[in-house]
């Protein structure tokens, strides 16, 4: 075959300037199959001095391995995914491996595209944030595995499942956050956001745990579950009225929070599980003329930059977000390296950050 640049050296030259057979030079320059170290020497050297630049189609072609990883997020624009994606691009770096990153926009059928678009460009294996969380059907991530690409799931959970997976420990974080609120005094504590709500009517704690249990998303209905288990624990009914079901926006959570805080028997304090829900708590309890925390406590999720410097600093559940991103690179690199270990799940621990934001009821 003509070289299709003349400029630029060929295989067949760096085997001649080392001296060796094209095959030899191939496996060194390829990364596969197994030379002396005194031949690895000659051709890398040879390939310096031409100048030579691996072609890497041509190297994943006759190896099968393409050295890098496909990465499905649900929200590329949200800190937090922002966020685990750097902790997988870090580790993967270190390791060798590029990153292709596609997001999901939270949309199952956008997912399914994005995992079939990444094994048609032959990674070598899928980290993936699924969409739509512990009961979608993820049909193109199971599909991938099952034909043997190796999936790491990161932050949420597929129920049924068998790949490896890294995520919060989600339920200890709702019950420690609902701890610290009833050690402080408060009885009437408010989870925005809970589980989403399916069907119509009213809403009762049987309901609510069943909808936990087959929530979208898996992390939503264990912060459910941790934060039912801190009141019950603590001799608290629970309040249905209490627990957000609506639409998962900032939007949603003002709706919520308006209603609570106008009603009788009102929260004297919020537990907030993400950054939207702890923008949505605030906007509310401005617009209601309610000071943080001598009228309204709040305890929010994911330790954002501005959440220190509110008036008064917002207490807040802080998790090892990169750290997520870097565990499951560095499992899935495990994977693809031999790791034949049964299925890993993975929860990692988040820390409390007392910032001022909570007190005992005025």
């Amino acid at each position: 075959m003509t070289n299709p640049d003349p400029s630029r050296p060929t295989l067949s030259e760096v085997a001649r300037r080392a001296g060796v057979g094209r095959s030899s030079a191939a496996r060194v320059l390829g990364n596969y199959g197994s030379v002396s170290e005194h031949t690895r020497r000659r051709v890398l050297v040879a390939a310096a001095e031409l100048g030579y630049e691996t072609n890497e189609l041509a190297r994943s072609m006759s190896t099968g391995v393409t050295m890098t990883i496909g990465v499905v997020l649900a929200d590329i624009a949200n800190p937090f995914f922002a966020a685990v994606f750097r902790g997988i691009s870090d580790a993967a770096r270190a390791a060798g491996y590029g990153t292709l990153l596609v997001n999901s926009d939270e949309d199952p059928e956008l997912e399914d595209e994005a995992v079939r678009l990444l094994v048609g460009k032959q990674v070598d294996g899928i980290i993936a944030a699924p969409a739509g969380g512990a009961h979608a059907p993820a049909a193109a991530l199971r599909w991938a595995h099952e034909r043997g690409t190796a999936v790491v799931q990161v932050d949420r959970t597929l129920n049924g499942f068998d790949a490896d997976a890294v995520v919060m420990d989600n339920r200890d974080a709702a019950r420690t956050a609902a701890e610290r609120l009833i050690a402080a005094g408060h009885r009437r504590v408010a989870l925005a956001w809970g589980p989403a709500r399916q069907g119509r009517g009213a809403v009762t704690a049987d309901h609510l745990r069943e909808w936990a249990g087959s929530s979208e998303i898996s992390s939503v209905g264990e912060r459910y579950l941790g934060y039912a288990a801190a009141l019950e624990a603590a001799g608290i009914p629970l309040d249905p009225a209490l627990v957000m079901t609506g639409e998962q926006t900032i939007e949603g959570v003002r709706r919520f929070a308006r209603r609570a805080l106008a009603g009788e028997g009102r929260p004297t304090a919020f537990i907030a599980t993400e950054v939207d829900a702890v923008i949505g708590v605030l906007a509310e309890a401005r617009a209601a003329g309610l000071v943080l925390p001598a009228d309204l406590s709040l305890i929010g999720f994911d330790d954002s930059p501005w959440a220190s410097v509110h008036d008064p600093p917002i207490t807040t559940l802080r998790q090892p977000v990169q750290r997520l991103g870097e565990h499951a690179a560095e499992i899935l690199i495990a994977r693809l390296g031999g790791d034949r270990r049964p299925r890993v799940v993975d929860h990692l621990a988040s820390e409390t950050v007392d910032q001022g934001s909570v007190a005992p009821p005025g």
